[in-house]
């Protein structure tokens, strides 16, 4: 540990002393291809007004170029370009940003988590409900390999009724391999906070991780969003952290072959109609084939009011429910739109669910089928009671962690704490109870989420750490700890005269202008 500090320690003065031992090294760099071997391009300068006089990255200003300029670079820059967005800028871009060749990247330049993202700011015309919604667009023919990371897209929906069009972010299409991580998207004008679609049905091998969604929409009626749409198949969706969706919080559109797992969804603010949802019969077909959801944690509605002794349920002041958690099947969504069709041949497993919702885990019109794992961890309530869209000729079952329709799941595997029941269909028309005590207290303890400022932490699967040998009394004394301090001050003192001279000799040399 000394060792390592007194080498840090040199490497710091070193720097501060203005010794380069041979690299230049710059805040941000720029990713723009340099051709030839011009040497006398004020890039490779020593100068340090020809370096502070460049952009190291695209600048947002002047906002009413801006927009053509991101998609000039990138039409015009070929395979492997890197747009390279400034911290903390915000982009009003007037239309989407579309990647244009194959392995492209747009990102914020040095990778910075949290506010220090560039924000990407839908801003373009909208009028009777058309117009600008997509921020950033993958989908081309010749788009595979593209990467969207360290960014933010606000969608600027603020309270509108929402615009016809593409999600925030539309990734996919007849490509492979692409990736996004590290964005923060929220507030979409559309339908979708990011929707990765199928293509021809070709899409492959899409990775969404890392990411914090949302909030995504509005829970007045037809008015939602989701906060991730999934149609590519064999892609993987982790570590992400989903706040406050409306429609569904991980929307699986079949996508065989894609794996869910250690997300977070929660909601706070808004009522939301389904955590994890496996329901759409469009566009695979109900094909559910080896695709997993597993180890996600899905958080309903908490109290809200102060909680008092021997209190276990208080009120919501949102009225905030998750009307189900895990939603299975056509008919659990949709009632009989799609008739007897099914979603088949998807996993789900060892999922945990707390707080409030109507409904923990709902399963009909599905076959083949395995279901096993889900828990109820902490505080849990399920309420709610029929609402002005449920069907007069279907029986709303009452709220229930686990609830199976007995007369459409067939050929599946489903653990046996599910209750079985007579009518499944159209779950979601139900509505959560104005006031009262039936919320539990709790308020989001497992995942601990952050606030949507921030970038979200990758779950660990590891156990103990760096600092573990130190934890639970095993720690250095307090003896040892001073002198291991003393001996980094006499190092640091030690390191001071020795930069002096080193420095002084060097500014004794005769200056040149090298290139590098």
């Amino acid at each position: 540990m000394l060792l390592h500090t007194l080498v840090h320690t040199l490497a710091l003065l070193t720097t501060l002393s203005g010794i380069s031992y041979g690299r230049h090294v710059t805040s941000y760099a720029h990713r723009r291809h340099v051709l030839g071997e011009n040497h006398d391009h004020p890039l490779f300068s020593r100068s340090p007004a020809a370096l502070h006089g460049r952009a190291d990255c695209e600048p947002a200003d002047p906002a009413n170029t801006v927009t053509d300029r991101l998609n000039t670079l990138l039409n015009s820059s070929g395979p492997g370009y890197t747009l390279p967005l400034c911290p903390g800028a915000q982009y009003l871009i007037q239309a989407p940003i579309l990647f244009a060749a194959p392995d492209q990247e747009i990102s914020t330049v040095g990778y910075p988590a949290g506010d220090d993202r560039a924000i990407l700011v839908v801003s373009g015309p909208v009028a009777n409900g058309q117009g600008h919604t997509t921020a950033v667009d993958g989908t081309c023919a010749n788009c595979s390999g593209v990467k969207l990371r360290h960014v933010q897209i606000n969608g600027t929906r603020g309270g509108a009724s929402p615009t016809s069009g593409g999600a925030n972010i539309e990734m996919g299409g007849s490509n492979s391999n692409q990736l996004i991580e590290f964005v923060r998207s929220y507030d979409p004008r559309s339908w979708s906070c990011l929707h990765v679609a199928e293509g021809a049905f070709s899409c492959n091998n899409v990775t969404v991780q890392n990411n914090d969604i949302g909030p995504c929409g509005s829970d007045r009626f037809q008015e939602w969003a989701d906060g991730i749409s999934i149609s590519c198949q064999n892609s993987l969706i982790r570590n992400n952290m989903v706040n406050n969706p409306t429609d569904g919080g991980i929307v699986l559109f079949g996508a065989p072959g894609t794996v869910v797992e250690n997300n977070t969804i929660w909601v706070e603010t808004m009522v939301l109609l389904g955590g994890i949802n496996m329901v759409d019969y469009d566009p695979w077909n109900g094909n559910y084939t080896n695709t997993i959801v597993r180890n996600n944690i899905i958080e309903g509605g908490f109290a809200t009011d102060v909680e008092e002794a021997g209190d276990t349920k208080g009120t919501n002041e949102e009225d905030v429910i998750i009307k189900i958690g895990i939603a299975i099947g056509p008919r659990t969504w949709f009632g009989d739109r799609y008739f007897n069709n099914v979603s088949s041949s998807g996993t789900v497993l060892n999922n945990q669910l707390t707080g409030a919702f109507g409904y923990g885990l709902a399963i009909s019109s599905a076959q083949n089928f395995t279901v096993q794992g889900t828990v109820l961890v902490g505080n849990t309530s399920f309420i709610g009671s029929r609402g002005p869209n449920c069907s007069t000729t279907d029986t709303v079952p009452d709220p229930a962690a686990f609830v199976q329709d007995q007369n459409t799941v067939q050929f599946s595997n489903i653990q046996g704490d599910v209750k079985v029941i007579s009518d499944a269909d159209s779950l979601t028309c139900i509505m959560p109870p104005n006031g009262g005590d039936y919320w539990p207290f709790g308020g989001n303890s497992l995942s601990s989420p952050s606030s949507s400022d921030s970038s979200p932490t990758p779950f660990s699967t590891g156990s103990g750490g760096p600092s573990s040998s130190l934890s639970a009394g095993g720690g250095l004394s307090g003896g040892a700890k001073a002198g291991i301090a003393i001996g980094v001050i006499l190092g640091v003192v030690a390191i001071g005269v020795l930069t002096h001279f080193i420095r002084k000799s060097a500014l004794q040399r005769p200056r040149t202008t090298g290139r590098y």
